[in-house]
């Protein structure tokens, strides 16, 4: 959600028992540029003016919304403007880094995949991921999950990603698991109940290190 590497577009190599090299231990002192991302078929661009619509039809439709309840909802064009606009800031100031996932062939949008909540002194970021309904069915978010966070590892020199779902959605714990994304515990009351500010759930905690063995996300059957 190739070669299976950030930035190369073709080729599926199987890297399942291969750990990464260690890496150069000191923090990275920036995010990279802002630049595209390509992998397994996917091209991983800035949200943009004229993404807009897209933008609010992924954040209203009834799936995403049955397992989050952003806290910024984005239901508007203009919600969607300023949604882009603070993202485009907070990877101006090494705070986030969110990607629309389009199809490489074709450029058309698929969902979002992104990394917020990054620390670069530590080293860590949380990932998230959603795709659009008539994307779905393809491993739209796997193949965005795995090189998203190839590009975190390698292009950004994170060392750890941690991701959580709801608990009970099992396509996203699949998704996961299927990535590399080791499950980590059940945290309580972690999230926002569905459609709900004043009521909670557990979350899934899933995260995947630097130095974890690569994952194919190609042997397994469509899903996300």
């Amino acid at each position: 959600m190739s070669d299976n590497r950030t930035g190369a577009a073709n080729g599926h190599a199987n890297h399942a028992n291969t750990a990464p090299a260690p890496q150069d231990r000191t923090a990275p002192v920036h995010l990279p540029p802002p630049a595209d991302v390509l992998g397994h078929g996917l091209r991983l661009r800035a949200w943009r003016t004229g993404d807009e619509a897209t933008l609010v039809r992924g954040h209203t439709d009834p799936e995403f919304l049955r397992w989050n309840t952003p806290l910024v909802p984005v239901t508007t064009e203009a919600g969607a403007t300023e949604h882009i606009r603070q993202r485009a800031e907070g990877r101006a100031n090494d705070e986030m880094a969110h990607f629309c996932v389009t199809d490489e062939a074709t450029g058309r949008i698929l969902g979002h995949v992104g990394l917020a909540m990054i620390d670069l002194r530590m080293r860590s970021a949380r990932v998230g991921y959603w795709v659009l309904p008539e994307a779905r069915g393809r491993g739209v978010a796997r193949r965005a999950l795995a090189v998203c966070g190839r590009w975190g590892f390698e292009e950004a020199g994170l060392h750890r990603i941690d991701l959580g779902h709801a608990l009970g959605h099992e396509a996203s714990c699949r998704i996961a698991e299927r990535c590399g994304y080791a499950y980590e515990g059940t945290l309580r009351d972690a999230m926002f109940a569905p459609h709900r500010t004043d009521a909670y759930q557990h979350v899934h905690h899933h995260a995947r290190l630097a130095t974890d063995p690569d994952l194919d996300p190609y042997p397994y059957p469509a899903e996300g």
